[in-house]
């Protein structure tokens, strides 16, 4: 009788059992990483916790406590499909792996699973300034001296960053959009459903009226990408950029935060640290929530808030039927006040003490503290 291994299961799972939105690329990229070098020709029978703890503990080793957590929730799923189907289930009878495990132990205690970095305006006029010199000094050289390695972040990257900002959209959602859903004229833009990422499953249409701040940023990528079906083209034109690009490109250039070893044609400096890394590492996401906390500051209400992120609200079915006020104005009116916040701050005569409106959210964005849910 052929031995059955982890990675017939792991094939078999992948065909059979899981369907994601990306065809699975993610979790066949994490197991031919992770799962295949170490248990790939293990039979399925003599898997054990001890096992299992070792693929997690090699995740958590090099600083990927995320992924841990993601990678582990993978093989859970995958067990506990294979337990219920021959002829795994025959395999398992001494009992599911995963289920002996306690991950908490394994993530350090100081990890914390949600974010809450925000950005002060202090770092946002770091960070706008930063990418000014860095394209000025990088033009100034001499054509023999320019290469990749020293090039600044890509002009497309910056601009996205910006607009993921004063528009509070996910950078992914972003990254898939194409131009016949931005209307510059009408200052508006389009999300359509199966670009969204929904919450527990929940997916809806997005609509963003563009202040002049998020205007400014996409006529700029108009100028770079208008001639493509997509905001963010590839490289071939034939789609749009992956999704994890700009996260990948912000966290290779803020590499004292990372535990790894320098990666084959990727950056590997320290060249977006802000504020001396004294409030650590940030994210493209980190803005989502740093534009949604000046929101609130701004006396913005959280109901309008979660509207303008495009959040699936709870509340009974009879009461969504029935009530279809669409907040358009109130969306609008809290993106203006959020872009004219924004441009103040990024205004390089931004000298003047800040408004009173910010002052609460100059508290917020204090080393320690936290911003709103």
């Amino acid at each position: 009788m052929q031995t059955l291994t982890v990675q017939d299961l792991a094939s078999a799972w992948l065909l059979d059992g899981v369907a994601r939105k990306d065809g699975n690329a993610e979790l066949q990229r994490r197991f031919n990483k992770d799962l295949f070098p170490a248990l790939g020709r293990t039979a399925v029978n003599n898997v054990s916790e001890h096992d299992v703890r070792a693929l997690i503990r090699t995740v958590v080793n090099r600083g990927a406590h995320r992924q841990a957590i993601s990678f582990f929730a993978d093989l859970t799923q995958m067990f506990s499909w294979a337990r219920k189907r021959q002829p795994w289930r025959a395999l398992l009878v001494e009992g599911d792996p995963t289920e002996l495990v306690d991950i908490s132990p394994l993530i350090p205690a100081d990890y914390e699973a949600e974010r809450s970095r925000i950005l002060s305006p202090a770092e946002l006029l770091e960070l706008h300034n930063r990418f000014q010199q860095m394209t000025a000094d990088y033009d100034a050289l001499p054509a023999g001296q320019k290469y990749d390695g020293i090039r600044p972040l890509k002009k497309e990257t910056q601009l996205a960053l910006w607009i993921s900002l004063g528009t509070l959209c996910r950078i992914g959602e972003l990254l898939q959009a194409e131009w016949k859903n931005v209307d510059l004229d009408q200052q508006t833009w389009f999300l359509p459903s199966e670009n969204v990422k929904g919450t527990r499953g929940k997916k809806q249409d997005h609509h963003v009226f563009l202040s002049p701040f998020a205007l400014h940023f996409f006529q700029e990528l108009k100028t770079l990408t208008g001639d493509s079906q997509w905001c963010f083209p590839n490289k071939q034109d034939d789609g749009h950029v992956d999704v994890k690009v700009v996260s990948k490109q912000v966290g290779d250039r803020q590499a004292r935060f990372k535990n790894r070893k320098a990666l084959s044609r990727r950056r590997h400096d320290d060249t977006l640290v802000l504020a001396d890394g004294q409030n650590g590492d940030w994210t493209p996401h980190d803005l989502r929530r740093t534009g949604a906390t000046m929101m609130q500051a701004l006396g913005v209400s959280l109901d309008v808030i979660d509207r303008c992120q495009n959040h699936v609200l709870a509340g009974s079915r009879v009461r969504r039927h029935y009530l279809h006020h669409d907040y358009a104005e109130e969306k609008k009116h809290a993106w203006d006040l959020l872009g004219d916040q924004l441009s103040a701050v990024l205004s390089s005569t931004y000298e003047h003490p800040p408004a009173e409106s910010m002052m609460s959210f100059l508290a917020y964005a204090a080393p320690g503290a936290l911003p709103p849910s």
